[in-house]
């Protein structure tokens, strides 16, 4: 199905419904397009920071701790 007739159907949907609940899918589609908005911004976030240099120097950091150094271990 496409973008148009996904939002035809919507409509048609929502102006067989009263106001107030017709105010409460406008909400939701807000909602989930806010959500879509941050996920998007966070996904850029990570692309840049994995493509940046400003934290070379930790992958030639050699390791510390090993797992055998872990006095318990958690699963989960």
């Amino acid at each position: 199905m496409t973008k148009q007739a996904i939002i035809e159907r919507t409509l048609e949907a929502i102006n067989q419904l009263p106001v107030d609940k017709a105010e409460e899918i406008s909400d939701f589609a807000e909602f989930v397009r806010k959500r879509h908005e941050e996920q998007q911004l966070t996904e850029g976030i990570q692309l840049l920071i994995e493509k940046g240099t400003a934290f070379e120097f930790l992958r030639d950091e050699e390791d510390i701790y090993t797992i055998a150094d872990l006095k318990e271990v958690y699963n989960g």
